[in-house]
Protein backbone atom coordinates (compact mmCIF):
# COMPACT_ATOMS: atom_id res chain seq x y z
CA UNK A 1 0.00 0.00 0.00
CA UNK A 2 1.22 3.55 -0.75
CA UNK A 3 1.38 6.18 1.69
CA UNK A 4 1.18 10.03 0.81
CA UNK A 5 4.60 11.99 0.20
CA UNK A 6 5.59 14.89 2.46
CA UNK A 7 4.77 17.01 -0.78
CA UNK A 8 1.16 15.61 -0.73
CA UNK A 9 0.33 16.50 2.90
CA UNK A 10 2.26 19.98 2.73
CA UNK A 11 -0.40 20.78 -0.42
CA UNK A 12 -3.66 19.17 1.55
CA UNK A 13 -2.62 21.34 4.40
CA UNK A 14 -2.05 24.45 2.38
CA UNK A 15 -5.64 23.67 0.61
CA UNK A 16 -6.75 23.54 3.96
CA UNK A 17 -6.19 26.47 5.79
CA UNK A 18 -6.37 28.42 2.30
CA UNK A 19 -10.36 27.51 2.37
CA UNK A 20 -10.62 28.50 6.02
CA UNK A 21 -8.34 31.51 5.76
CA UNK A 22 -10.93 32.52 3.15
CA UNK A 23 -14.04 31.06 5.07
CA UNK A 24 -12.46 33.36 8.45
CA UNK A 25 -11.89 36.62 6.23
CA UNK A 26 -15.10 36.69 4.83
CA UNK A 27 -17.14 35.73 7.96
CA UNK A 28 -14.79 38.62 9.12
CA UNK A 29 -15.98 40.93 6.24
CA UNK A 30 -19.44 40.63 6.87
CA UNK A 31 -20.00 40.75 10.55
CA UNK A 32 -18.12 43.83 10.37
CA UNK A 33 -19.49 45.77 7.34
CA UNK A 34 -22.85 46.17 9.14
CA UNK A 35 -22.53 46.75 12.63
CA UNK A 36 -26.13 45.19 14.00
CA UNK A 37 -28.14 47.64 16.43
CA UNK A 38 -29.35 45.53 19.65
CA UNK A 39 -33.01 45.44 20.08
CA UNK A 40 -33.97 47.81 22.74
CA UNK A 41 -30.16 49.95 22.92
CA UNK A 42 -30.37 53.29 23.13
CA UNK A 43 -28.74 53.90 19.96
CA UNK A 44 -31.71 51.87 18.45
CA UNK A 45 -33.93 54.11 19.80
CA UNK A 46 -32.23 57.78 18.71
CA UNK A 47 -32.90 59.41 16.06
CA UNK A 48 -30.64 57.53 12.83
CA UNK A 49 -29.32 59.35 9.31
CA UNK A 50 -30.30 62.58 7.29
CA UNK A 51 -32.44 65.40 7.67
CA UNK A 52 -34.30 64.63 4.47
CA UNK A 53 -35.82 67.91 4.20
CA UNK A 54 -31.86 69.21 4.14
CA UNK A 55 -31.00 66.95 2.04
CA UNK A 56 -32.71 67.57 -0.68
CA UNK A 57 -32.50 71.48 -0.51
CA UNK A 58 -28.89 70.81 -0.52
CA UNK A 59 -29.24 68.44 -4.09
CA UNK A 60 -31.24 71.28 -5.61
CA UNK A 61 -29.01 74.21 -4.67
CA UNK A 62 -26.12 73.09 -6.28
CA UNK A 63 -28.27 72.72 -10.09
CA UNK A 64 -26.19 75.05 -12.62
CA UNK A 65 -23.53 74.84 -10.79
CA UNK A 66 -19.87 74.22 -12.41
CA UNK A 67 -18.05 71.60 -10.56
CA UNK A 68 -14.91 71.37 -10.10
CA UNK A 69 -11.83 69.63 -12.24
CA UNK A 70 -11.47 66.75 -9.09
CA UNK A 71 -8.72 64.40 -9.66
CA UNK A 72 -9.96 60.57 -8.99
CA UNK A 73 -8.64 56.96 -9.70
CA UNK A 74 -10.49 54.29 -12.23
CA UNK A 75 -10.50 50.87 -11.67
CA UNK A 76 -6.82 50.06 -12.94
CA UNK A 77 -5.92 52.67 -10.42
CA UNK A 78 -4.87 55.28 -13.15
CA UNK A 79 -5.95 58.86 -12.56
CA UNK A 80 -9.04 60.79 -14.14
CA UNK A 81 -10.01 64.06 -14.05
CA UNK A 82 -13.14 64.94 -14.29
CA UNK A 83 -12.38 67.69 -17.23
CA UNK A 84 -11.73 64.59 -19.30
CA UNK A 85 -15.42 63.73 -19.48
CA UNK A 86 -16.59 67.76 -20.64
CA UNK A 87 -17.54 67.93 -24.32
CA UNK A 88 -20.42 65.48 -23.53
CA UNK A 89 -23.37 65.00 -20.89
CA UNK A 90 -21.72 62.96 -17.70
CA UNK A 91 -24.31 60.76 -15.07
CA UNK A 92 -22.66 60.99 -12.09
CA UNK A 93 -24.34 58.49 -9.21
CA UNK A 94 -22.26 57.89 -5.86
CA UNK A 95 -22.44 54.89 -4.53
CA UNK A 96 -20.47 52.28 -1.55
CA UNK A 97 -19.43 48.47 -2.51
CA UNK A 98 -19.92 47.81 0.85
CA UNK A 99 -23.79 47.85 0.19
CA UNK A 100 -25.77 44.73 -0.18
CA UNK A 101 -28.78 45.72 -1.32
CA UNK A 102 -29.81 49.59 -2.20
CA UNK A 103 -26.56 50.46 -4.35
CA UNK A 104 -26.71 47.41 -6.47
CA UNK A 105 -30.10 47.87 -7.20
CA UNK A 106 -29.88 51.14 -7.82
CA UNK A 107 -26.75 50.27 -10.47
CA UNK A 108 -28.83 47.97 -12.38
CA UNK A 109 -31.71 50.61 -12.34
CA UNK A 110 -29.18 52.73 -13.75
CA UNK A 111 -28.35 49.82 -16.29
CA UNK A 112 -31.76 48.87 -17.65
CA UNK A 113 -32.87 52.61 -17.87
CA UNK A 114 -29.81 53.30 -20.16
CA UNK A 115 -30.01 50.09 -21.98
CA UNK A 116 -33.81 51.17 -23.01
CA UNK A 117 -33.01 54.41 -23.86
CA UNK A 118 -29.73 53.25 -26.11
CA UNK A 119 -31.81 53.37 -29.03
CA UNK A 120 -33.11 56.66 -28.51
CA UNK A 121 -29.50 58.48 -28.46
CA UNK A 122 -26.77 55.57 -28.27
CA UNK A 123 -24.24 55.56 -25.84
CA UNK A 124 -21.29 57.87 -27.45
CA UNK A 125 -23.24 60.91 -26.95
CA UNK A 126 -22.73 60.91 -23.08
CA UNK A 127 -20.71 58.87 -20.57
CA UNK A 128 -21.47 57.82 -16.78
CA UNK A 129 -19.72 57.83 -13.86
CA UNK A 130 -20.04 55.96 -10.24
CA UNK A 131 -17.80 56.97 -7.70
CA UNK A 132 -17.08 54.91 -4.45
CA UNK A 133 -17.14 57.56 -1.49
CA UNK A 134 -16.70 55.13 1.06
CA UNK A 135 -13.01 55.74 1.47
CA UNK A 136 -10.65 53.85 2.04
CA UNK A 137 -12.60 50.90 1.40
CA UNK A 138 -13.87 51.79 -2.12
CA UNK A 139 -10.59 50.77 -3.53
CA UNK A 140 -9.79 51.02 -7.31
CA UNK A 141 -9.73 47.11 -6.63
CA UNK A 142 -13.40 47.10 -4.73
CA UNK A 143 -15.27 49.12 -7.39
CA UNK A 144 -13.62 46.65 -10.20
CA UNK A 145 -15.66 43.92 -8.41
CA UNK A 146 -18.24 45.72 -8.01
CA UNK A 147 -18.51 46.64 -11.69
CA UNK A 148 -18.15 42.36 -12.55
CA UNK A 149 -20.67 41.50 -9.69
CA UNK A 150 -23.57 44.08 -11.40
CA UNK A 151 -22.00 42.96 -14.98
CA UNK A 152 -21.21 46.70 -15.92
CA UNK A 153 -19.10 46.35 -18.73
CA UNK A 154 -20.40 49.41 -21.14
CA UNK A 155 -17.29 51.01 -22.16
CA UNK A 156 -18.87 54.81 -21.58
CA UNK A 157 -19.31 53.82 -18.15
CA UNK A 158 -16.64 54.85 -15.62
CA UNK A 159 -16.05 53.91 -11.88
CA UNK A 160 -13.87 56.23 -9.96
CA UNK A 161 -12.28 56.24 -7.01
CA UNK A 162 -11.31 59.50 -4.84
CA UNK A 163 -8.92 60.06 -2.07
CA UNK A 164 -10.73 60.54 1.28
CA UNK A 165 -9.71 63.84 1.51
CA UNK A 166 -11.58 65.15 -1.87
CA UNK A 167 -14.91 62.87 -0.48
CA UNK A 168 -16.61 65.47 1.41
CA UNK A 169 -16.15 68.48 -1.05
CA UNK A 170 -16.95 66.15 -4.02
CA UNK A 171 -20.07 65.33 -2.47
CA UNK A 172 -21.05 68.90 -1.47
CA UNK A 173 -20.22 69.99 -5.35
CA UNK A 174 -22.75 67.60 -6.47
CA UNK A 175 -25.35 67.99 -3.94
CA UNK A 176 -24.68 64.48 -2.23
CA UNK A 177 -25.39 64.32 1.38
CA UNK A 178 -24.41 61.00 2.93
CA UNK A 179 -24.36 59.99 7.29
CA UNK A 180 -22.41 57.00 8.69
CA UNK A 181 -25.18 55.16 10.82
CA UNK A 182 -24.67 51.78 12.50
CA UNK A 183 -25.98 49.79 9.68
CA UNK A 184 -24.24 51.88 7.04
CA UNK A 185 -24.84 54.82 5.25
CA UNK A 186 -27.80 56.94 4.88
CA UNK A 187 -27.67 58.76 1.74
CA UNK A 188 -29.85 60.37 -1.05
CA UNK A 189 -30.29 58.02 -3.96
CA UNK A 190 -29.52 60.71 -6.60
CA UNK A 191 -28.06 60.69 -10.18
CA UNK A 192 -26.45 64.14 -10.97
CA UNK A 193 -26.62 64.85 -14.65
CA UNK A 194 -23.97 67.16 -16.13
CA UNK A 195 -23.98 69.24 -19.33
CA UNK A 196 -21.11 69.10 -21.59
CA UNK A 197 -19.66 72.15 -20.14
CA UNK A 198 -19.60 70.59 -16.44
CA UNK A 199 -22.49 72.35 -14.91
CA UNK A 200 -25.35 70.41 -13.26
CA UNK A 201 -28.49 70.22 -15.18
CA UNK A 202 -30.36 68.46 -12.96
CA UNK A 203 -30.96 65.48 -10.27
CA UNK A 204 -33.04 63.01 -10.90
CA UNK A 205 -34.03 60.79 -7.98
CA UNK A 206 -34.91 57.00 -6.82
CA UNK A 207 -33.80 53.62 -6.17
CA UNK A 208 -35.24 52.24 -9.42
CA UNK A 209 -34.68 54.84 -12.07
CA UNK A 210 -37.43 54.78 -15.13
CA UNK A 211 -35.98 55.07 -18.65
CA UNK A 212 -37.96 58.44 -19.57
CA UNK A 213 -36.82 59.88 -16.22
CA UNK A 214 -33.25 59.92 -17.76
CA UNK A 215 -33.81 59.44 -21.23
CA UNK A 216 -35.44 62.92 -21.26
CA UNK A 217 -33.58 65.18 -19.73
CA UNK A 218 -30.40 63.61 -21.86
CA UNK A 219 -32.32 64.62 -25.02
CA UNK A 220 -33.47 68.11 -23.81
CA UNK A 221 -29.53 68.51 -23.02
CA UNK A 222 -28.42 67.49 -26.02
CA UNK A 223 -31.19 70.00 -27.80
CA UNK A 224 -29.65 72.82 -26.00
CA UNK A 225 -32.54 72.81 -23.46
CA UNK A 226 -32.20 75.43 -20.79
CA UNK A 227 -31.53 74.55 -17.01
CA UNK A 228 -34.84 73.32 -15.70
CA UNK A 229 -36.57 75.11 -12.47
CA UNK A 230 -35.82 73.66 -9.46
CA UNK A 231 -38.68 71.34 -8.39
CA UNK A 232 -40.31 71.94 -5.26
CA UNK A 233 -39.42 69.74 -1.92
CA UNK A 234 -42.91 68.15 -1.62
CA UNK A 235 -42.73 67.09 -5.09
CA UNK A 236 -39.10 65.30 -4.64
CA UNK A 237 -39.88 64.03 -0.65
CA UNK A 238 -41.32 61.14 -2.13
CA UNK A 239 -38.64 59.98 -4.64
CA UNK A 240 -35.59 59.36 -2.08
CA UNK A 241 -35.18 56.59 -0.57
CA UNK A 242 -32.75 56.08 2.52
CA UNK A 243 -30.11 53.01 2.69
CA UNK A 244 -30.25 50.98 5.41
CA UNK A 245 -32.52 53.08 7.31
CA UNK A 246 -36.22 53.99 6.28
CA UNK A 247 -38.00 57.05 7.12
CA UNK A 248 -41.19 57.09 8.86
CA UNK A 249 -43.13 60.31 8.20
CA UNK A 250 -45.44 59.17 11.23
CA UNK A 251 -42.67 59.56 13.63
CA UNK A 252 -40.16 61.69 11.89
CA UNK A 253 -37.34 59.93 12.41
CA UNK A 254 -36.11 56.93 10.92
CA UNK A 255 -35.57 53.33 11.88
CA UNK A 256 -33.21 50.28 11.14
CA UNK A 257 -34.40 47.91 8.03
CA UNK A 258 -33.44 44.97 9.49
CA UNK A 259 -34.22 42.64 6.47
CA UNK A 260 -30.90 44.02 5.24
CA UNK A 261 -29.25 43.12 9.03
CA UNK A 262 -30.65 39.67 8.76
CA UNK A 263 -29.52 39.07 4.48
CA UNK A 264 -25.72 40.48 6.31
CA UNK A 265 -26.56 38.01 8.98
CA UNK A 266 -27.06 34.98 6.79
CA UNK A 267 -24.22 35.85 5.05
CA UNK A 268 -22.01 35.64 8.39
CA UNK A 269 -23.79 31.70 9.80
CA UNK A 270 -23.42 30.68 5.73
CA UNK A 271 -19.50 31.76 6.40
CA UNK A 272 -19.44 30.12 9.67
CA UNK A 273 -20.72 26.94 8.22
CA UNK A 274 -18.46 26.51 5.59
CA UNK A 275 -15.51 26.66 8.44
CA UNK A 276 -17.43 23.92 9.78
CA UNK A 277 -17.31 22.36 7.09
CA UNK A 278 -13.42 22.47 6.19
CA UNK A 279 -12.86 21.24 9.56
CA UNK A 280 -14.53 18.26 9.11
CA UNK A 281 -13.37 17.44 5.95
CA UNK A 282 -9.96 18.21 7.70
CA UNK A 283 -10.55 15.32 10.48
CA UNK A 284 -11.71 13.09 8.28
CA UNK A 285 -8.95 13.07 6.23
CA UNK A 286 -6.35 13.06 9.17
CA UNK A 287 -8.17 9.65 10.22
CA UNK A 288 -7.59 8.39 6.67
CA UNK A 289 -4.16 9.33 6.89
CA UNK A 290 -3.11 7.88 10.53
CA UNK A 291 -5.45 4.74 9.56
CA UNK A 292 -3.13 4.11 5.90
CA UNK A 293 -0.03 5.06 8.15
CA UNK A 294 -1.26 1.79 10.70
CA UNK A 295 -1.54 -0.25 7.80
CA UNK A 296 1.24 0.21 6.47
CA UNK A 297 3.44 -0.59 10.02
CA UNK A 298 1.40 -3.57 10.44
CA UNK A 299 2.72 -4.27 6.38
CA UNK A 300 6.39 -3.75 7.71
CA UNK A 301 6.67 -5.20 10.43
CA UNK A 302 4.90 -8.11 9.71
CA UNK A 303 7.93 -9.18 6.87
CA UNK A 304 7.73 -10.75 3.87
CA UNK A 305 5.21 -13.99 3.36
CA UNK A 306 6.17 -17.11 3.89
CA UNK A 307 7.42 -19.17 1.44
CA UNK A 308 6.05 -23.00 1.67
Amino acid sequence: MSTPTSANRSSARWRFWRGVGACVATSLALAFSFPVLAAGSDASKTTLGLDQNAALRASQAVVGTQISDFTLLDREGRPVRLSQYRGKPLLVSFIYTGCFQVCPLTTRSLKSALDIGRTAFGTRQFNVVSIGFNQPADSPQSLKAFALQNQIDQPNWKFLSPHASIVEPLAREFGFSYKSTPAGFDHVLQVTLLDAQGRIYRQIYGAELEADALSEPIKQLLANAPVPQQLRLDELIDRVRILCTVYDPKTGKYRVQYGLLIEVAGGVTFALAMLWFFLAEWRTQRRARRARSVDAKVISTAGPPLQT
